[in-house]
């Protein structure tokens, strides 16, 4: 018979002092609920910009890049589930990303950059969130009002209205149900989408298609990693720990059968809107392709009701992910301000969990509305964000566990992808941080239009 886990009392004990542990991350779920929270964290609107992304590829790269992503993020998450089963194993449950790479590196300055690192990704993802769903909101308005008054910070504004009122689910664990519609909503917009893009495709107003990239090598080369950069971020993670903290333990297979679900999902969903996308608008697509659908001048390119069914869809999900990437910021809220001897719903961590969680919100919505780049956002998010934390760190963090042979096969593929990953990850920061720059001249703050 298997022994239990060893488990370390002390550390038990700061365990059950921890209210951002004992609170937003409760260890209760299923595998399936697993697949719900990673397929929202991964299969978002961000799916609608794979066409842009192409654009700085062509069809032979961007096809290989979408490929090779899905098969080394499949199996960098992988890995990393099974680093922090084998801690678990050892008595050592980590529910957070900065405690596993801290205990795994033995570094403390490990703890601190992976901290900075998942606050950029969280942050930069309600941001655009946000951003998103309030263009979809503005998408909706202008079709049923062209010369209304509203402009994009607007219904920017209503959005983050609707997520503090969201944002006040107390556990992780009590967004499955939201998950699951998340999941069902990326689907049916993708669908959605595909059939416009076929529609628009193959009707009369068809746009000119020319899949030409860049004549200048050097913006040929900047915008091919800012276009991996963009890659990366959509298929980004960098909670996948606190994601697997909400199974209840012992976590051992679990999640693989949930990234199974989610890859799955990955498969329908990425390959047939990139594909779709850039088949009908090359180089021209928008960094959301619902705009290239509803170009500004000219007849709309698909029937005015998939694409408003589509809006609304994706509005829906956004909140769900807005959600979803927050738990971290209200982790670590919750771990300084409640106590968790007093219930988690108690005056005491009622009001501090409701002002914080607003006040955090607020500050997503006013980046939004006074920096509405969501291209460029979601690419920065990619290149500084997700590829340490997806494509590296959990090579590294395998490699440093179970200490494979130098002459083994999978040390060497390791090696190589934290190598790789790594160049493309500077070189990647370096252009998207380049073209944010160079869009951000073309617009005033707090504008009524997004860019890309």
């Amino acid at each position: 018979m298997a022994q239990p886990p060893r488990t370390d009392p002390f550390a038990q004990n700061l365990r059950d002092q921890d209210a951002g542990a004992a609170f937003v991350l409760q260890s209760k779920g299923e595998w399936w609920h697993a697949g719900f929270h990673l397929t929202t964290a991964i299969v978002g609107p961000t799916i609608l910009t794979l066409p842009y992304a192409f654009r700085g590829l062509g069809w032979g790269l961007g096809c290989f890049c979408l490929t090779a992503m899905a098969i080394v993020t499949f199996y960098s998450y992988c890995l990393m589930s099974k680093v922090l089963e084998h801690c678990e194993k050892a008595g050592r449950r980590h529910i957070r990303f900065r405690e596993l790479a801290a205990d795994v590196l033995g570094s403390g300055w490990m703890f601190y950059f992976v901290i900075l690192i998942q606050t950029a990704i969280n942050t930069g993802i309600g941001i655009g969130a946000i951003l998103l769903a309030g263009q979809c909101l503005e998408i909706l308005y202008s079709n049923l009002s062209p010369n209304g008054p509203l402009k994009l910070y607007h219904f920017i504004a209503m959005v983050t209205l609707v997520m503090i009122i969201l944002s006040q689910f107390p556990t992780f664990h009590s967004l499955r149900h939201i998950n699951f519609g998340s999941l069902l909503l990326s689907l049916g917009y993708t669908f959605l989408v595909v059939g416009a893009c076929i529609h628009a495709g193959t009707s009369k107003n068809a746009p000119p298609r020319d899949y030409s990239l860049e004549s200048k090598m050097t913006t040929k080369v900047f915008s091919a990693f800012t276009s991996i950069s963009i890659f990366a971020s959509i298929f980004g993670n960098g909670i996948l720990p606190e994601i697997q903290a909400t199974l209840a333990p012992p976590a051992t297979g679990k999640m693989v059968k949930g990234l199974q679900m989610c890859y799955a999902v990955i498969f329908v969903t990425f390959y047939s809107a990139a594909v779709s996308g850039y088949w009908v608008f090359g180089n021209k697509a928008n960094s959301n392709i619902l705009n290239s659908l509803l170009p500004d001048k000219g007849p709309s390119l698909a029937p005015t009701w998939v694409i408003g069914l589509a809006v609304i869809f994706v509005l829906l999900q956004l909140f769900a992910i807005g959600l979803v990437y927050s738990q971290v910021a209200y982790e670590i809220m919750e771990k300084k301000s409640a106590d968790v001897k007093q219930g988690m719903f108690s005056k005491r961590n009622l009001i501090p969990r409701i002002i914080l969680r607003t006040l955090y919100v607020i500050f997503c919505g006013f980046v939004a509305a006074m920096l509405p780049f969501f291209g460029d956002i979601n690419a920065v998010v990619g290149a500084i964000g997700f590829i340490p934390l997806d494509f590296v760190l959990p090579m590294l963090l395998y490699n440093m566990t179970f200490k494979p042979p130098k002459s083994s096969f999978t040390y060497w593929i390791n090696m190589s992808i934290i190598v790789v990953f790594t160049g493309a990850g500077l070189m990647g920061s370096f252009s998207s941080i380049r073209q944010l720059i160079l869009d951000a001249s073309k617009f005033k703050l707090f504008s009524s239009n997004v860019v890309g």
